[in-house]
């Protein structure tokens, strides 16, 4: 294991919400380490969707890479590795633990999300054909045929909601006996939604590899452009709960507006906290926990307790309140921002004999 780093701010998890908060945390000057896994249920995107000013064709893998590389250019340290245990030292910081990495930290900010309950095979590829973000989604299914796949409250309404975007509706319960209200068995038999029972025995493929069709054990083939599985989510919150930070009954950590968790610095922010779980929303949870973080962190300015502790008026010398660390980086980033642009054409000119 390599030597501990302290650090004022430590994000575990690197989605669109972790990385956010490091680039706000980074930008605002504070020392930010984030320790990443890798995976998660953004890297599986084959295309990216509901993003201003990125392309749909930019994959998940893609638009995190970027990102990363963002807030390293702003000086935080980025790992790849797996937290296996923090805990709270008696002065209020953290040890946090990976696998090659160890660091101290004020702040934790918890961004581990969760997985999605996957239901058995047979299943078409994730993005052609099975796709877990019904907001995302939803709009590339329009006038085509979808099912969506489950058998508790939660399959019943996405059904009727698909038909926001379509008129060919399956509901596949898969042989499981239904779970859903009889007042939502009553709304969903008033739509025009068909619920097969029977187990999905085969699936049928295009050449571009997109789902086309189910075969039924009972011999029925359906085609389908894609759909929806409804199983539930697993949170991952050990290391929250480990920390004493409360969770709400639907698993997820709870949080006020700022991804303050009910412990004292430990933050949690994006898939693991509740609403929607999208990369617009889980960006805007970041930005916010970042502030956060800078306004409890941030030197100045001092209360007059602190001014009086310290002696009396601040010097000159004790700003700016940025380590030296983050301080040379933006200086040497700005330098590079402030350069005039190279002209290519003049450069490429051959000098005078």
């Amino acid at each position: 294991m390599s030597d501990t780093t302290e650090y004022e701010v430590t994000v575990v998890g690197g989605g669109p919400a972790g990385l956010t908060t490091a680039l706000y945390t980074t930008r605002l000057g504070h020392d930010t380490a984030m320790i990443n896994r890798g995976g998660g249920r953004a890297a599986m995107m084959l295309d990216t969707h509901n993003v201003i000013g990125v392309p749909e064709e930019t994959s998940g893998n893609e638009f995190l890479q970027t990102a990363r590389e963002q807030v390293e250019e702003y000086g935080a340290d980025y790992h790849q590795d797996f937290v296996s245990d923090i805990e709270r030292r008696e002065d209020g910081r953290f040890d946090v633990t990976a696998g090659s990495v160890s660091v101290v930290t004020e702040h934790v900010v918890l961004a581990t999300g969760f997985s999605d309950v996957r239901p058995d095979p047979p299943l078409p590829r994730t993005g052609r054909g099975l796709h877990w973000c019904l907001h995302c989604d939803a709009y590339m299914f329009v006038d085509q045929p979808v099912f969506v796949m489950g058998a508790g409250e939660a399959a019943a309404k996405v059904a009727m909601i698909m038909l926001n975007f379509t008129d060919e509706v399956d509901l596949l319960t898969r042989g499981d006996e239904p779970e859903w209200s009889d007042e939502t068995g009553r709304q969903l038999a008033a739509h025009p939604v068909e619920v097969v029972h029977q187990e999905i025995e085969s699936m049928e493929k295009g050449e571009d590899g997109w789902l086309e069709s189910f075969t039924f054990v009972d011999g029925e083939t359906r085609e389908y452009r894609g759909g929806f599985p409804m199983y539930g989510s697993d949170y991952n919150t050990a290391l929250a709960e480990k920390l004493g930070a409360e969770l709400n009954d639907d698993g997820t950590i709870a949080v006020d507006d700022h991804g303050q968790t009910t412990a004292e610095g430990v933050f949690a922010v994006g898939d693991i906290t509740p609403g929607h779980n999208q990369i617009p929303t889980a960006m805007g949870e970041g930005a916010r926990c970042g502030i956060q973080n800078h306004y409890d962190l941030r030197t100045f300015p001092m209360s007059l307790d602190e001014i009086d502790e310290q002696g009396g008026d601040i010097e000159r010398s004790a700003a700016p309140g940025i380590s030296e660390t983050l301080r040379v980086r933006a200086r040497e980033h700005n330098a590079e921002a402030a350069a005039p642009p190279v002209d290519l054409d003049e450069a490429a000119e051959p000098a005078d004999d």
